[in-house]
């Protein structure tokens, strides 16, 4: 795939797990990293790599060559140190982008003062929804649906942009639908034919994920 990227992942108890299985499940590289043999082989058959490192070893974090990624995730959750050590450790050595797991309010202040560009939480932001937010340029949230279809909350892309929904056709060329429009702070579900889409709008749609995902690849 063109837009194949490649992700560094530290910790892969449940949520770390799941979140390197669906990225590699989209195309993607996955380095794995923890600091538990027994995980570091569990996840292994999964991922581009796995290595056992402790986030407390600075030499061996080193080594990683953690800038060369395109984002970092760090989804340690059962220590608060290694959490917070592997953060600073990807700061300095130069991560592209980084994804913390906090396990509250108190942790999440931490790795936003530390610099951590996105903060998540694992009983609010599933493995797979995260994953997708990733790889995605115009996803913003993701839920599943049964059928295979999902609802999703994406950016305009700028093929639709300064068109009419009758223009961009979105429900017969792409077969997904159109339920209501972020503009600014303010939602309408008052759509029709004539509704004009602006680059800066966000969009609620509804679709089966291969369409959807259809929609994620445009420009």
């Amino acid at each position: 795939m063109s837009d194949r990227k490649q992700y560094i992942i530290f910790g892969v108890g449940r949520f770390g797990s799941a979140l390197a299985r669906t990225l590699n499940d989209l195309g993607h590289e996955v380095l794995a990293i923890d600091s538990e043999e027994s995980r570091v082989a569990a996840i292994a058959p999964h991922v581009t790599s796995a290595l056992q490192v402790s986030a407390m070893d600075e030499e061996g974090m080193r080594s990683l060559g953690i800038r060369n990624f395109d984002a970092a995730i760090v989804a340690i959750g059962d220590n608060l140190e290694h959490s917070i050590m592997a953060c600073i450790l990807c700061k300095e050595l130069g991560a592209k982008y980084i994804v913390g797991k906090a396990t509250d309010a108190m942790h999440a202040k931490v790795l936003r003062k530390l610099g951590v560009d996105r903060v998540v939480f694992p009983e609010r932001d599933m493995g797979e929804r995260v994953a997708h937010s990733l790889t995605s340029p115009h996803l913003l949230d993701l839920i599943s649906l049964d059928g295979d279809y999902v609802l999703v909350n994406l950016s305009c892309p700028k093929d639709w942009a300064g068109k009419t929904l009758r223009e961009a056709d979105i429900r017969r060329r792409h077969q997904v639908t159109l339920l209501a429009l972020y503009h600014g702070n303010d939602m309408s579900m008052d759509i029709t034919p004539d509704t004009l889409l602006a680059q800066e709008d966000r969009l609620l749609v509804l679709g089966r994920r291969k369409a959807v995902e259809g929609v994620e690849a445009l420009d």
